[in-house]
C-alpha cells in the first residue's frame, strides 16, 4: 500500500504522542490524534509547536491537527500507536478493539516492559509489536512540544513495518528494527529507573545527573536491577553509548571526570524534566511500579529482594500522596540506604 494512503491513529496522545503523531503530520501522513478533552480544546485554539535539541521548529495551526476524544476516530487506520500510560493499557486495548479494523497494525510505544502483553492478550486478533521512545517530550510554554534528549525509535522486527520506514523518516522519526526486543526492553527500563530518582530531586534532568549525590543513588538501582536481571537470565541491550553492566562505574565517577567521559548523556536541555516529575506536578499516578516496580517484582518471582528499588518507589508513592518534598541527593542515597 502506498505511503499517502496510509492511516495513523495515536491512541492516548499525550506529550510523547502528540509530538511523534504531529511529526507524522507535518510530514505529510494522515493521522488522528486521541485523547483528552482538555488536550483538544488546547490544541483547537492555540495549534501547537514542534521543537527539538537540533534546533527544529515547526508549528501546526488548530485547525491542521485532528484531535479526537472518541476511540472511534480510530476506526479505519493502518497503524495504531499506542501511548497511554501502563495503569491504562487494558482498558485501552479494549476501547481499541471496539474499532480497529482487523489488518490493522497496533504498536506500543509505552514505557516498561509489560505493556505488550498486556494489549496482545486483549487483541489476540491483531498484530501487535512493542516500540521502545528512547527521548523524553515536554510540553512547554506556548503549546511546545519539545523533543529534549536524543534516541531513535526502537521497533521489534516485522515484514509488516516496511511501508511505514520512510514516513517516520521523513518525520525526523526513524525506526530501528530489533530482533531481541525483550533485551531492549529491559535495557530502557533500566535507564528509566532514573525517573523515580529525578522526580524526587526536584531538579531538571541535566541538573540532577551533573551531581554524584544522585548519580550515586541511580548507580546503587541499577547495580541491583543487574543483579536481578542475572539471576532471572535476562542480558539487557545496550540502549546508551555504555553497556549496562558499565553504567553504575560511569554514574559513581567524580563530577569533573563525569563531565568529561558522558558528555553525550548530559546533551540534554536544561529545563527537561522526567515524566514521573510532571505526573507528581499534575497530581497523577507515576508510572513507578512499572520501572521500578518491575525489578522489584522480578525479583520476588526469584525469591530475592530488590530493598532499594522497593524504597524508592515507596517514596515516589508517598510523593503522589504530597508526603516528600524534593529531596537532596545524599538524603535520597540514605532514604535507599534506611
Amino acid at each position: 500500500m502506498p505511503a499517502a494512503s496510509l492511516k495513523v491513529a495515536v491512541f492516548g496522545a499525550g506529550a510523547i504522542g502528540i509530538y511523534v503523531g504531529a511529526s507524522l503530520l507535518a510530514a505529510g501522513v494522515d493521522v488522528v490524534l486521541i485523547g483528552r478533552a482538555r488536550m483538544r480544546a488546547q490544541i483547537a485554539s492555540q495549534g501547537l509547536l514542534l521543537s527539538d535539541l537540533e534546533g527544529r521548529l515547526q508549528r501546526l495551526e488548530g485547525e491542521q491537527v485532528p484531535y479526537q476524544e472518541s476511540a472511534s476516530a480510530l476506526a479505519g487506520a493502518d497503524l495504531i500507536l499506542v501511548t497511554v500510560k501502563s495503569a491504562d493499557s487494558a482498558a485501552a486495548a479494549h476501547a481499541i478493539a471496539g474499532y480497529a479494523k482487523p489488518s490493522a497494525l497496533i504498536v506500543s510505544l509505552q514505557n516498561g516492559v509489560g505493556n505488550v502483553d498486556i494489549l496482545r492478550g486483549v487483541m489476540s486478533g491483531w498484530q501487535v509489536l512493542a516500540a521502545m521512545v528512547p527521548f523524553n517530550v515536554a510540553q512547554m510554554d506556548g503549546n511546545r512540544f519539545h523533543r529534549a534528549t536524543g534516541g531513535e525509535l526502537m521497533i521489534e522486527a516485522d515484514a509488516r513495518l516496511e511501508p511505514w520506514l520512510a514516513p517516520f523518516r521523513q518525520a525526523h522519526l526513524p525506526l530501528q528494527q530489533c530482533e531481541d526486543f525483550a533485551a531492549v526492553q529491559w535495557g530502557k527500563l533500566l535507564l528509566n529507573l532514573n525517573n523515580a530518582v529525578n522526580a524526587l530531586s526536584g531538579l531538571a534532568l541535566k541538573s540532577e545527573l551533573s551531581q554524584r549525590a544522585y548519580r550515586r543513588c541511580l548507580a546503587l538501582l541499577i547495580d541491583e536491577a543487574l543483579s536481578v536481571l542475572r539471576a532471572a537470565g535476562i542480558r539487557p541491550a545496550r540502549i546508551a553509548r555504555v553497556r549496562p553492566r558499565l553504567l553504575p562505574i560511569l554514574l559513581r565517577l567524580p563530577d569533573a571526570i563525569f563531565r568529561r567521559v558522558a558528555a553525550a548523556m548530559l546533551k540534554i536541555d536544561p529545563e527537561a524534566r522526567s515524566s514521573m516529575w510532571q505526573d507528581l506536578q499534575a497530581g497523577r499516578p507515576t508510572e513507578v511500579d512499572y520501572l521500578n516496580g518491575a525489578i522489584v517484582r522480578l525479583a520476588e518471582s526469584l525469591a530475592r529482594d530488590a530493598p532499594a528499588n522497593r524504597r524508592i518507589a515507596a517514596l515516589v508513592h508517598a510523593a503522589e500522596q504530597g508526603g516528600v518534598q524534593p529531596l537532596s541527593g545524599a538524603a535520597l542515597y540514605r532514604a535507599l540506604h534506611a
